[in-house]
C-alpha cells in the first residue's frame, strides 16, 4: 500500500529531443482510468522544444511535474525518475509512445492481487505491424505468473527478457531499486534488458499477453536503425554484473542465454564485415554443447573472413527471435 498521501503509481517519462511527440504521451497518461498517479517527466538534456511543451502542459494537470538533468541517456533518466518516485508501483512510458486507457489500472490490479515483482504486456507496433501478442503466444509465452527455473530453456529466457519492455511494464518500485535499476553509462541499446534479466533470475513476474501499450517505431531513431551496427548489449559487455547476482542453480541457464545472445550479435557483426570481432565474441561465451543453441552455425560462419558477410546476413534474418 502507498504511504499516506502518496499516489498509487509513479509514472516516469524520460524526455530527450521528442518535442513533436511528448504531448501524445502525456495525454495518454492523463487519460488513464487509474487516476491516482504522479507523472515525472525527466528532461534528459533536451535541446528542442520538448521541455517547453511540457511546461505548457503542466498547469492543466497537477499530477505532472518535470525535473531536469544533463544528458545521461535513457537508463539514467529512468533511474532519476525512480529515485524521485513516491509510489509503491512505478510505470515507464517513453516520450514518443502511448498507453491504452486501462494500462495502469490493469497492471496495478495484478500487482495488488499477487506477489510478483512486475507485470508486462504485449505492445502494438505502429505504423503497420499491429499487436505482437500472436508472436509471443507462438513462442510459448502464456498469461500468468512466470518464474525462471533450471529446467527453463535458454531460448525461453531470451524470449522472456525480450518480452519485457519499459513502456509495457508496471513494477514494484522497491524491486526496480533492489535490482539496480536500468543500465546507465550513456547506454542507448538494451539498457532495460540488463534490468529485466536480473529481475527474471531472482523474482516472479506476470505476463499479461493482451497489448496495452503502443510503440511508434517511426518516432524512434534508435529502434528504426536495426539494419546498422547496434551497440553491444550491456549484459554481454559486462556479464559479471548479472552473474554476481544470479542464483547458483541458474548459472548454467544464464550461460546459455549469454551464448544465444552472443551468437546472434556475432552474426550481425559478420553481416557488417567485422568477422574478427564476431570471432572474439563467440570465443568469450562458448560452452560445451552450445552447438545445439540458436545462431551457433550462422555465427561460426560469420567469424570467418570469407563466409562472414554472407552467412551473417542469414543469421540476421533469423535473428527475429528476440531483440
Amino acid at each position: 500500500m502507498p504511504a499516506s498521501g502518496a499516489p498509487r503509481i509513479s509514472v516516469v517519462v524520460p524526455l530527450h529531443n521528442k518535442g513533436p511527440y511528448i504531448l501524445r504521451s502525456l495525454r495518454s497518461i492523463a487519460a488513464q482510468t487509474e487516476g491516482d498517479f504522479e507523472a515525472i517527466v525527466v528532461d534528459d538534456g533536451s535541446t528542442d522544444n520538448g521541455p517547453a511543451a511540457v511546461e505548457e502542459f503542466l498547469p492543466s494537470d497537477r499530477r505532472f511535474r518535470m525535473i531536469r538533468q544533463s544528458n545521461a541517456g535513457p537508463g539514467a533518466a529512468r533511474n532519476r525518475g525512480v529515485a524521485e518516485a513516491r509510489a509503491s508501483m512505478v510505470a515507464f512510458l517513453d516520450a514518443d509512445d502511448e498507453w491504452l486507457p486501462m494500462h495502469l489500472a490493469e497492471g496495478a490490479a495484478i500487482l495488488d492481487d499477487t506477489r510478483v515483482a512486475a507485470v508486462s504486456t504485449s505492445v502494438i507496433n505502429l505504423p503497420g505491424e499491429g499487436t505482437n501478442e500472436p508472436l509471443w503466444r507462438g513462442r510459448g509465452l502464456l498469461d500468468g505468473e512466470f518464474r525462471v527455473t533450471p529446467a527453463l530453456s535458454p531460448q525461453m529466457l531470451v524470449y522472456a527478457v525480450a518480452y519485457m519492455c519499459p513502456c509495457s511494464t508496471v513494477a514494484r518500485t522497491e524491486a526496480v531499486r533492489r535490482h539496480g535499476g536500468f543500465y546507465e553509462n550513456h547506454c542507448r541499446f538494451s539498457e532495460d534488458a540488463h534490468l529485466w534479466l536480473r529481475v527474471l533470475l531472482q523474482e516472479t513476474v506476470y505476463f499479461s499477453l493482451p497489448a496495452r501499450a503502443t510503440i511508434w517505431r517511426d518516432a524512434s531513431a534508435l529502434s528504426s536503425n536495426l539494419r546498422g551496427i547496434r551497440p553491444m548489449e550491456p549484459f554481454l559487455e559486462h556479464p559479471e554484473e548479472v552473474e554476481a547476482h544470479c542464483p547458483p542453480e541458474l548459472r548454467p541457464l544464464l550461460a546459455g542465454f549469454y551464448a544465444i545472445r552472443a551468437f546472434k550479435t556475432a552474426s550481425l557483426l559478420g553481416l557488417h564485415g567485422q568477422w574478427q570481432q564476431a570471432g572474439a565474441l563467440r570465443a568469450r561465451f562458448r560452452a560445451p554443447g552450445d552447438w545445439r543453441l540458436p545462431f551457433f552455425w550462422p555465427s561460426l560462419a560469420a567469424a570467418m573472413p570469407v563466409t562472414g558477410p554472407v552467412v551473417g546476413w542469414i543469421g540476421a534474418k533469423l535473428g527475429k527471435a528476440g531483440r
